[in-house]
């Protein structure tokens, strides 16, 4: 599943082998939650919802709005200064979910018709386009929140009830619920540190990606404007536009 979980169950699992002398996997997972309580089964809602995100997102980025964009820029330029910008744009349908390639195709689409349309195009696409990058990142940082805090709710409430009834039991009894109610209390800030963490992790790598990915839009449409004028200005050969670059 998820690293921090994955040893986080590993040491569970060990330590359920050393105290009862075998066990596995499945048994320390169930017991986990059993002596956590009903608020460790909140914390795997929120979990599930963080789960989601990440993958959502993981293959949004990674795979459907991907696209290698040195390659593609040169085959772009290649074709505008060659004439050919029909076959540029029916290039940029190849792919029609990445955000560079719908940038690109806008300022293509205008370009006859000036820098200045080119430039309003191309500006219009990016506000249109950039924003679904970084969709529902946010919502990692407060999934993070949300599962600490839920985590230190279950934590408190275990504490609570164990500390209530301590004065209704007899005295060897103590010992044992005592035990039950730090149990509790602890495997519950365990689970909702363990969410916040991976929350956290995957935010910084998914926030960093996707401003990357922004960039990249951005310098290729800049790219994409000025290889616009420079055609209107005569250079129609790659050479020539290596040359003054």
């Amino acid at each position: 599943m998820i690293l921090i979980h994955a040893h986080q169950l590993a040491l569970l699992a060990a330590s359920a082998a050393g105290s009862h002398g075998g066990g596995n996997l499945q048994d320390a997972v169930v017991s986990f939650f059993k002596d956590g309580g009903p608020f460790m089964y909140v914390n795997v809602f929120w979990l599930a919802c963080a789960i989601a995100v990440i993958i959502e997102r993981i293959i949004t980025l990674m795979f459907r709005y991907n696209l290698n964009a040195p390659p593609f820029m040169e085959q772009v330029t290649k074709l505008v200064l060659t004439g050919n910008v029909d076959r540029a744009v029916k290039l940029c349908g190849a792919a029609p979910h990445a955000p560079l390639a719908k940038v690109i195709r806008a300022g293509l689409t205008r370009a006859n018709r000036g820098e200045l349309e080119v430039a309003k195009a191309v500006e219009e696409a990016i506000l249109e386009h950039t924003p679904p990058v970084s969709t529902r990142i946010q919502w990692l940082w407060s999934l993070a929140n949300i599962a600490t805090l839920v985590g230190l709710i279950g934590t408190i409430i275990g504490l609570i009830g164990t500390f209530r009834s301590l004065g209704n039991v007899p005295a060897d009894q103590k010992q044992a619920l005592l035990s039950a109610g730090i149990s509790e209390a602890m495997n519950n800030t365990a689970f909702g540190l363990s969410i916040a963490v991976t929350c956290i992790i995957f935010h910084l790598f998914l926030t960093a990606y996707s401003k990357r990915m922004i960039e990249v839009v951005e310098l290729n449409a800049l790219k994409l404007e000025n290889l616009l004028s420079r055609r209107q200005a005569g250079e129609t050969s790659a050479m020539d536009f290596d040359k003054n670059g």
